[in-house]
């Protein structure tokens, strides 16, 4: 994971008391390479009783301290919220951590600004207000037991989890490479030609249900081209083209 992502990642606890845990998240964000930790509290949080947290003195040191969540995020361009569901009516996209990791990654956006990941209060996590500073929210799937009807982590617990699979990701997309996208341009292009091609063969006059413009643009978008893919498959269409004594308007074989 680059060093850039790590430190544009802040970690914000919402009403967060237990000193314990305070410097279990602290610990958590030292080991996995974190440095940004936020607190959100009307009160004065123990820091300094969770200053003992082996090896996370730098993280709790830098740590800052909000009075409320709008204050805490005023820098972020995303900010994923953390919910254990139960019951709970939700108004935002919720995602399973594993696919939450990777769309952190791929919503990253402006790298000047930064990330949240916010984590509720030990006992009732967070509340509605605090969840319409968010943009989506994660879960972690838990196996559920008879005598526990929404079970949830401790937050050090759950602060280590989310972290480690935000890591695990990025590790992933290094290993199989991020291929980037194409621009839309690129891909209005490749519809126009694609017309071209449905025009020449007549398709659009048989099938002329299936073939407007729209449904094609949204059959290529649904394609996911990468910005490699976009002149391979123009350069295949304007074979067929060649082939049928069409040519398309900008380039011939």
């Amino acid at each position: 994971m680059s060093v850039e992502l790590l430190d544009r990642i802040v970690v914000v606890l919402v009403r967060a008391r237990n000193p314990n845990n305070i410097g279990a998240v602290a610990r958590a964000m030292h080991d996995f390479g974190f440095r940004h930790l936020r607190v959100v509290s009307e009160y004065a949080p123990p820091l300094e009783a969770a200053r003992s947290a082996i090896d996370a003195s730098a993280v709790l040191a830098d740590a800052k301290v909000f009075g409320t969540v709008a204050e805490a995020v005023t820098d972020c361009s995303l900010v994923v919220g953390t919910t254990a569901v139960g019951e709970r009516a939700l108004e935002h996209p919720l995602y399973a951590l594993a696919e939450a990791a990777g769309k952190i990654h791929g919503d990253a956006g402006d790298r000047a600004s930064r990330i949240a990941l916010l984590f509720g209060s030990e006992k009732t996590g967070l509340s509605n207000q605090e969840l319409s500073h968010c943009h989506w929210l994660l879960t972690i799937p838990m196996h559920s037991h008879e005598e526990m009807r929404h079970p949830s982590m401790n937050l050090g617990q759950a602060v280590a989890v989310c972290l480690y699979e935000i890591v695990r990701g990025a590790g992933a997309q290094a290993a199989t490479g991020v291929r980037e996208a194409a621009r839309a341009g690129e891909v209005e292009r490749f519809i126009e030609l694609v017309q071209q091609v449905l025009e020449a063969s007549e398709y659009i006059r048989r099938h002329p249900a299936n073939s407007s413009e729209e449904q094609v643009r949204r059959l290529v978008l649904r394609m996911g081209l990468t910005a490699a893919d976009v002149p391979i498959w123009m350069g295949i269409l304007r074979q067929v083209l060649w082939r049928m004594g069409r040519q398309d308007s900008e380039e011939t074989p």
